[in-house]
């Protein structure tokens, strides 16, 4: 099983690169965003990869890191969810906006990709929601429990949806919100996470 490769780029099309490694070209579907972030043919490039039998042949899939390959393992446990639609949601999102969208319920932060619907864009929130965190980065959990920890939960929702009515979009807010909470005390009120939210929003 081909869990790396490293290589010269001999060719980079729209959703793939071709690597010679050793003699070898190797053809590796890629997201926009990794192929954004490799040198100009010629270079010599790392990719992650994830290998999929598909039509009982075998296709790479390449990740400029770790982080993004979890992402798109990840994404392909949901049900309607293939190789290529996996790839298009981390063209439009990086792994941390993913994260953001995910726990925010951002089903038009998730529609951006293309082949992702608002329905499909519902079941990857849905069904993805306890298993973000896998991810790591991301924001402010769902509430769970009372006490302290809910009324801090409260405290950010709330925030969250100031930000909203104020035009910022939702996983926007989220994010803005999560960065804000960690300067701040664990008890933090709303009077105090809209400030600080902004400022981060105005970074």
């Amino acid at each position: 099983m081909i869990a790396r490769l490293v290589g010269q780029i001999v060719e980079v099309a729209v959703e793939s690169v071709v690597l010679d490694v050793g003699g070898v070209g190797y053809a590796v579907s890629c997201s926009r965003r990794t192929l954004g972030r490799l040198p100009p043919v010629g270079g010599t490039a790392t990719l992650h990869i994830e290998m999929r039998l598909r039509d009982e042949l075998p296709h790479l899939y390449g990740f400029a890191d770790r982080r993004e390959r979890e992402s798109f393992r990840l994404l392909t446990t949901v049900q309607g969810v293939g190789a290529r639609v996996a790839l298009a949601v981390l063209s439009a999102l990086s792994p941390d906006e993913l994260v953001d969208a995910i726990l925010a319920g951002d089903k038009a932060q998730l529609s951006r990709a293309d082949g992702v619907g608002p329905r499909l864009a519902a079941r990857i929130a849905a069904e993805l929601r306890e298993r973000a965190s896998l991810l790591g980065g991301g924001g402010v959990p769902p509430a769970a429990g009372g006490g302290e920890a809910a009324a801090t939960a409260s405290a950010s929702a709330d925030t969250i949806s100031a930000l909203v009515n104020l035009g910022y979009g939702r996983a926007e807010a989220f994010a803005a919100v999560s960065r804000a909470s960690r300067g701040l005390a664990a008890d933090a009120a709303v009077e105090a996470l809209i400030p600080a939210a902004l400022k981060e929003l105005a970074k």
